[in-house]
């Protein structure tokens, strides 16, 4: 059950949802387990039901067994409790960046919501301590590089599991410190691996799965402002609002094409200005583009079923039901859900970068931009013979577009066959989830020049006397002001890689509130 309207979201109390996840981060929000006695029943009897068969009958796989192909490894008795801390060394050779704190806190989440559903069989000394890092803010250091995607995301999330160890690197309080002197300063301690343990930390979906929670959140948000930024361009452009009708766009029934549509016909107060354009037909990028970002907007849907289907499942290998007494092997750690997931994603979002692009690409040319001044400069006079405005600006979205595009090419669609094939068929979920975060930034970086460019063509269209704020709607009027507050008109040439990051930043902090 969501609780992310509290301060608390609950783990083993029903389905989570995404803002769930990212609301740990965004919202700074608590987590708890819940005491509901069916969840708190399957936790005790599937330790129990470990401990029984390791007793009885001392053969399950990975307790007793080596991993992967080395399952027909049988291990001493006595070095038993070893195995699991083993596990978490030898897969701590991931390479590459870290991922952010933010995306570590998230990964801790996500997995503490599939050990949560109660089949993983771990203690609850390992489900709290997981509560106290998110909690406390003890962020394992994890590197990006490493993960096929399955058995899961083995080597990040060994990085988890040496921190419940206490062996590992961590973000805390501002500086990376080993794990083992972060819980003593919160007076925490290290635990000690049950049977299995290893296996449920590390044997799942959770980085790929916490990676897609947050691209999500800000796909959806992209998409919000893309469509904003449409009408902002449209008013610059002096388009005709007729391209956004809901007349004309309920024959082309897509739920979110025809949202994206009436967003836009809103902004542009389209029915106190029935034809306020002697263009019967703008350009595509215009014209087209509800059905460019509608394609995002009704993928949203099928792209959060499948997130949050895999946010709320076990997907560790094998599946312990304590209460019916079984051990199930199975694969429920491939990752291809998430990778199709973030594979399909990508390709909206490219979309949108291609989409802004073609919209600075009209503003600042003056074949296009319907009186516009050549590369949307504000210099007058002779001044305006030397000073350049966006120019550079669009060159730079075309770089961060073209790089957006190349980056949509499925990772799920490369698999390769390792563990000397035992794992011969993986997801490359994590990849694509990367890729996809990837897209994003490159995404936010062109919308972030197009949505500047918009609004100086607006400023410059009034301070012509071309367009009057008065006509603008509410929405519409407050973006430009609050915009106008950090973005000085461009009239003498200056750098604006500042300016650009402070946008972006602001895009991905979410600043504008956008539609309902």
């Amino acid at each position: 059950m969501s609780t992310t309207e509290q301060a608390n979201i609950v783990f083993g109390q029903g389905r989570l949802t995404i803002e769930d996840i990212v609301s740990v981060v965004k919202n700074k929000a608590k987590v708890s387990l819940s005491d509901d006695a069916e969840f708190c029943e399957k936790v005790d009897k599937g330790v129990a039901f470990l401990d029984k068969l390791l007793e009885e009958e001392g053969h399950i796989y990975g307790v007793t067994t080596g991993y992967g192909d080395s399952c027909t490894v049988e291990v001493p008795m006595s070095l038993v409790e070893e195995l699991p801390m083993h596990l978490t060394r030898f897969h701590g050779c991931g390479l590459g960046k870290f991922f952010t704190i933010e995306q570590g806190k998230m990964i801790l989440a996500a997995r503490l919501a599939s050990l949560s559903q109660g089949f993983s069989g771990v203690s609850w000394d390992l489900l709290n301590l997981l509560v106290e890092l998110v909690n406390r803010d003890i962020v394992p250091v994890i590197p990006e590089e490493g993960s096929v995607g399955a058995s899961g995301d083995l080597t990040p999330l060994s990085y988890v599991a040496g921190t419940l160890l206490g062996e590992r690197d961590t973000y805390y309080q501002g500086e990376i410190v080993n794990a083992g002197e972060a819980f003593e300063k919160e007076g925490l301690k290290p635990i000690k691996l049950r049977p299995k343990e290893g296996l449920a930390i590390m044997n799942g979906t959770a980085v790929m799965t916490a990676l897609a929670c947050q691209a999500y959140d800000r796909a959806q948000y992209a998409s919000k402002l893309m469509t904003r930024i449409t009408a902002l361009s449209s008013l610059a452009l002096k388009g005709n609002s007729h391209h956004f009708d809901d007349i004309l766009f309920s024959v082309k029934p897509h739920p979110g094409q025809i949202n994206v549509a009436k967003r836009v016909q809103n902004d542009l107060n389209h029915h106190e200005h029935p034809r306020n354009s002697h263009r019967l037909q703008d350009r595509y990028s215009i014209r087209c583009a509800p059905h460019v970002i509608g394609v995002l907007e009704d993928s949203l849907p099928w792209l959060r079923s499948m997130i949050e289907n895999e946010l709320n499942s076990a997907n560790d290998n094998p599946i312990i039901d304590g209460i019916g007494e079984h051990v199930l092997h199975g694969g429920h750690f491939y990752g291809g859900h998430i990778a199709m997931a973030m594979d399909s994603m990508k390709n909206c979002v490219a979309n949108l970068a291609d989409l802004a692009d073609r919209q600075i690409a009209t503003l600042v040319d003056v074949k296009m931009n319907h009186g516009l001044p050549s590369n949307l400069s504000a210099a007058t006079a002779e001044r305006r013979f030397i000073n350049h405005g966006f120019k550079a600006i669009q060159i730079g979205c075309s770089a961060w577009t073209a790089e957006a595009l190349k980056l949509t090419m499925p990772a799920s669609v490369f698999s390769r066959s390792t563990e000397c094939h035992n794992q011969d068929k993986v997801s490359m979920g994590t990849i694509a989830a990367r890729d996809c975060l990837r897209v994003l930034e490159l995404t936010e970086q062109v919308l972030a020049a197009t949505l500047l460019a918009s609004v100086q063509g607006i400023r410059i269209r009034m301070l012509n006397g071309e367009l009057n704020k008065d006509s603008l709607t509410p929405a519409i009027a407050n973006m430009i002001d609050d915009i106008s507050e950090f973005f000085d008109l461009l009239e003498e040439d200056r750098p604006t890689d500042k300016l650009l990051r402070q946008t972006v930043a602001y895009i991905q902090t979410q600043r504008w509130s956008l539609y309902d």
